[in-house]
């Protein structure tokens, strides 16, 4: 069984600019087709805009307040919201508030640097 405690995942800085704690990927667990990470936004900050050829995404906002782009839509986000980024569309949020943006991102196949085409 595979157990990752938040805390114990180091963050590293992902290539569209945000924060990420992974929790689960082949990296770290027996996980081979997918994966789940914390992002951490910070207030007045924002993603750099991208998008993945191969990995379809979700976005679950936990805490903060942000405004989500995909393609040319533009809707605000906050907790409880559950956001479907599907391969090639290009997205970008932003953390419009006065902390935090934590969001959960789940990634199929696994999140790769190399999947990861920056369109800014």
């Amino acid at each position: 069984m595979d157990i990752i405690q938040r805390d114990k995942a180091a963050p590293f800085i992902t290539a569209d600019g945000s924060e990420i704690r992974e929790l689960l990927a082949y990296r770290n667990s027996s996980i081979r087709n997918q994966s789940l990470a914390e992002a951490t936004i910070q207030p007045g900050q924002a993603t750099q805009e991208h998008y993945h050829p191969k990995a379809e995404e979700i976005y679950y906002i936990l805490k903060g307040r942000g405004r989500m782009k995909l393609e040319s839509d533009m809707r605000e986000v906050g907790p409880g919201d559950a956001i479907a980024i599907p391969p090639g569309q290009k997205h970008k949020i932003w953390n419009t508030g006065d902390i935090p943006l934590v969001l959960l991102c789940c990634c199929a196949p696994c999140y790769e640097h190399s999947d990861t085409i920056m369109v800014e």
